[in-house]
């Protein structure tokens, strides 16, 4: 008999796939059952046999990561790339809101950092004596209500 390979014969095993794309085999079920990578076909014995293209996916899931994504924005990216759908949802509209959303938590940074430094510089050494002083720079009262 000829034709293709069995794509469960020539699959990669899950230690192969999670080695390859630095993740350990917990991440790569755990991904497999949030949808971020398909399921893959069994071996007659039962294994788990991946197509090769599982570890660039992987390692395309732990980029978006780095860049703030969460795993449920992914999913929805991966699942807009798997239909080939350009709408209000591909990669250009939401790497557009996420930098929206970067650049404001910098913005808060930027104060926490600045504020954190005029403590420094102040040579508040005690909270509630610092919160007392007229010259506390800490806005205690404008952090308190974030909370």
């Amino acid at each position: 008999m000829t034709g293709a390979p069995d794509p469960a014969a020539t699959g990669l095993r899950s230690g192969e796939v999670a080695a390859a794309a630095g993740v350990n085999r917990q991440t790569l079920r755990y991904y497999e059952r949030r949808g971020l990578i398909e399921t893959p076909h069994r071996t007659l014995g039962g294994h788990r046999a991946y197509p090769p293209s599982a570890v660039s996916t992987i390692k395309i899931v732990k980029a978006a990561q780095r860049l703030g994504f969460t795993l449920d924005e992914i999913a929805e990216l991966i699942a807009t790339g798997r239909r080939h759908a350009a709408s209000d949802r591909d990669l250009h509209a939401r790497a557009a809101a996420k930098m929206a959303e970067v650049e404001e938590r910098i913005a808060d940074l930027v104060v926490i950092r600045d504020t954190l430094r005029a403590a420094l510089d102040a040579g508040c050494h005690d909270l509630q004596t610092c919160a007392r002083s007229p010259g506390c720079p800490i806005p205690f009262s404008q952090l308190s209500r974030h909370t």
